[in-house]
């Protein structure tokens, strides 16, 4: 009878491998034969045949590498006996104890060893928690999930959450590279993450337009002025540092880090960038950009001037009090801005889709504004790229081109 209770009960080697070894043998051998679902859970992580008895041996037979890549030959009487050992060496010795949570912490580990970034190993600490943490998958063990269980559960995701192409692409990193970890360590044969299909839609994002995304002519005029005459009341450099950016499209934490021995006559030199410690809490100067690579970029005499007004006071080009400008300080300028002209707040990312409109408007080649702003694909560059003159100036130009 109670054969019987355990025969309906433990249907699955994910819930054979919790009994002791010598249970296992005892349900294996009263069943007669071996399930369906547990020979599916083997064939996953077992790469060799097994055979049945023959000429030579009249014994069910197969091989087994143990963590140490040595193989070694394995043979029972009967089939059900030789499936259980290899559902205790894989399921016990291997990868029992090994769930998706178990696996992301140790990948999470790996990853803060291979990165400087804390902020990207907080970030994926927290897509985790957000999205997969305390579901069902979470405690599942990695040897027995398949490709279309991962198919399933990314999906369902997808609709429970309303998420957005780029939302689950963050999530997909994380996956991607903890399967990818397990296979590298030879806990699975292979990434289950590679054949995953998603077939839902994503949350649709409002198209972007010019109007929202970059400063029209008109609001760049009004704010360059705002920004001149609060820099001549103030003497703060943070209005000179919002102003020189229209004019040089760099990202703000690289336009707080620029020293004076960046700028070189009409040339500067782009080689780091300001981060904020999301552990620390405090604004860091790292040695390195977002793309991990510098750049030499062209400036124009307007910015030449601009920097001229800046006292050499610091290593630093943008200082308060003799400390850096902080990232978080430029962008009080604008929403300091927005709010004393009842305007939605424009971020200084949209200076520079603002910039690199310009330079498009202005004919330069698009390879150049991809150099000039540090990206590696011009996929990227294109879009940054907006209408972002007055509707009067737009019709014009269309008008001129049939002239």
């Amino acid at each position: 009878m109670m054969a019987d209770t355990m025969l309906n009960r433990y249907m699955t080697m994910q819930e054979l491998i919790t009994l002791d070894d010598s249970t296992i043998y005892a349900i294996m051998s009263d069943r007669g034969s071996v399930s369906d679902l547990i020979m599916k859970d083997i064939s996953k992580i077992h790469p060799y045949a097994i055979t049945a008895p023959n000429e030579s041996c009249n014994r069910w037979q197969t091989s087994y590498k143990d963590k140490c890549g040595k193989r070694h030959n394995i043979k029972a009487p009967t089939r059900e006996e030789l499936v259980a050992q290899l559902v205790i060496l894989y399921g016990k010795q291997r990868n029992r104890k090994t769930t998706v949570h178990m696996l992301f912490e140790e990948w999470l580990e790996y990853k803060r060893s291979m990165t400087s970034s804390v902020n990207t190993v907080i970030r994926h600490r927290e897509h985790y928690n957000r999205y997969i943490l305390n579901t069902p998958m979470d405690k599942r063990m990695i040897y027995t999930i398949t490709s279309l269980d991962m198919e399933v559960f990314c999906n369902r995701l997808i609709t429970e959450h309303a998420m957005s192409h780029k939302e689950f692409g963050n999530l997909k990193t994380i996956l991607n590279g903890m399967f990818d970890y397990a296979r590298r360590k030879g806990e699975l044969k292979t990434n289950i993450m590679n054949d995953v299909r998603i077939t839902v839609r994503f949350r649709q994002i409002a198209r972007k337009t010019g109007q929202t995304q970059t400063y029209t002519t008109t609001e760049r005029n009004n704010l360059l002025a705002y920004l001149n005459d609060k820099y001549e009341a103030t003497k703060d450099s943070a209005y000179l540092a919002v102003m020189v950016n229209f004019m040089l499209g760099l990202r703000v934490a690289e336009l707080v880090s620029l020293k004076w021995t960046d700028l070189d006559g009409a040339t500067l030199h782009i080689t780091r960038e300001q981060i904020l410690n999301k552990e620390t809490r405090t604004f860091e100067i790292v040695p390195h950009t977002k793309t991990y690579s510098d750049r030499y970029i062209i400036i124009p005499q307007q910015a030449v001037e601009i920097f001229n007004r800046v006292p050499k006071e610091n290593e630093y080009i943008f200082t308060r009090k003799e400390n850096v400008l902080t990232t978080r300080q430029v962008a009080y300028v604008l929403e300091k801005y927005a709010k004393t002209t009842d305007h939605k707040v424009k971020s200084s990312h949209k200076i520079r889709k603002t910039y690199a409109s310009t330079l498009s408007i202005k004919g330069v080649p698009i390879d150049t504004i991809r150099q000039q702003l540090g990206h590696n694909n011009l996929s990227t560059t294109l879009t940054y790229i907006y209408d972002s003159l007055d509707a009067e100036e737009t019709r014009t130009l269309i008008n001129s081109a049939f002239d």
